[in-house]
C-alpha cells in the first residue's frame, strides 16, 4: 500500500508499535477493511509484518519533530500508539518519544492519536481508582507515565488515554506468573487485569466513535483477592499453587474501576469473570 493510498483513505489507522497488542489490532482492522499502516523498531520485524499482509515500516524513536514528520505513519488519520515505557530497562525518555510523535501528528494534520498507556501510573494510590484521581507524581516512575500522557491530552485534534491494566490473553495465561513461587506479598491486594479482547475492543470503539477523548481504564471486573486468583490460575494449568506471606494480610491496594469505558463508548466485555476465562484456556 502506498503513500498515496494512505492518504485518500478516509479511515486510515497507523499503529506505530505492532507487538503483542498492536499485531491483532491491524488484524482486526483490516478484516473490518480499515486501511492499516504499522511501524516497528527493527528491519526484520517490519519484513515480518509486511509478509503476513501488514503494511510495516521502520519507525526509531525518539527523534526530532521535523526528522519524524516526513515518515509515512502520519499520512494516516488516526494513530494507535502501542510503544511501551521500557521503565525496567532504565529508560526514561518515553515522554520525548510521545511529545515527538505528538508534534509530527500535528504537523501533518492526523486526526485523532489514542495511547496504550498503563495503570501503573496509579502507582502509591488505595482504593477504588477512577480516572480523575489526582496521580502520586512525586514517584519518578508515575511522572514518567503522567507526562507522556499529558503530551497526548493536549494534542490539537481528538486525542484518548486507554490506561490498560495487567494485560493476559494468548500466551500470557495468568497461571504461570507466580506458579510455584514462594513468600508472596499481599495475598489480600486486588487483582487489576485485562484480557487481550477487551483491550483490543476498546481501542476499536476509541478509533470508531468520533467526539470520544479523554482518559479511560480498561479492567475487567473480576474482583477477588491476589492469593485466590493466582492460586486459581496455576491450578487452572495443573501447575504449583504459589505461596503468599500471611503477615501482610489486610492490604488490598487500588481497585481500578472501569465504568466510565463501559458507559462512554457503550463498550461490552467478553472477558469480565477472568476465572471462568482462565478454566477453559490452556495457553
Amino acid at each position: 500500500m502506498s503513500k498515496i493510498a494512505v492518504d485518500n483513505a478516509a479511515n486510515s489507522v497507523g499503529i506505530i508499535g505492532c507487538g503483542w497488542l498492536g499485531r491483532p489490532l491491524a488484524g482486526l482492522l483490516m478484516k473490518e477493511n480499515t486501511q492499516v499502516m504499522a511501524t516497528s523498531t527493527r528491519e526484520e520485524k517490519a519484513a515480518e509484518l509486511n509478509q503476513v499482509g501488514i503494511d510495516s515500516r521502520v519507525l526509531q524513536l525518539p527523534q526530532a519533530p521535523s526528522q519524524l514528520s516526513g515518515h509515512d505513519i502520519f499520512s494516516c488519520r488516526k494513530l494507535v500508539v502501542c510503544i511501551t515505557p521500557q521503565l525496567k530497562k532504565g529508560r526514561v525518555d518515553y515522554p520525548e518519544k510521545i511529545a515527538g510523535l505528538v508534534a509530527a501528528a500535528e504537523k501533518n494534520g492526523v486526526e485523532k492519536i489514542i495511547l496504550l498507556s498503563t495503570s501503573s501510573v496509579y502507582n502509591g494510590l488505595e482504593g477504588e481508582v477512577f480516572e480523575e484521581a489526582g496521580l502520586d507524581v512525586n514517584a519518578n516512575k508515575v511522572a514518567i507515565l503522567a507526562q507522556a500522557e499529558q503530551s497526548v491530552l493536549n494534542f490539537n485534534g481528538l486525542s484518548a488515554v486507554l490506561r490498560l491494566s495487567g494485560l493476559i490473553g494468548p500466551a500470557r495465561h495468568p497461571g504461570r506468573f507466580l506458579a510455584g513461587k514462594k513468600d508472596l506479598a499481599n495475598p489480600d491486594a486486588a487483582v487489576n487485569l485485562i484480557h487481550q479482547a477487551d483491550a483490543l475492543g476498546l481501542i476499536n470503539c476509541l478509533l470508531k466513535q468520533k467526539q470520544v477523548q479523554g482518559i479511560f481504564n480498561g479492567v475487567a471486573n473480576t474482583r477477588m483477592s491476589r492469593q485466590q486468583f493466582y492460586q486459581q490460575a496455576a491450578l487452572a494449568l495443573s501447575l504449583p499453587e504459589p505461596a503468599f506471606n500471611d503477615l501482610d494480610r489486610g492490604i488490598t491496594g487500588k481497585v481500578i474501576n472501569g465504568d466510565k469505558g463501559r458507559r462512554e463508548l457503550s463498550y461490552q466485555y467478553q472477558y469480565d469473570d477472568l476465572v471462568l476465562w482462565m478454566k477453559n484456556n490452556e495457553n
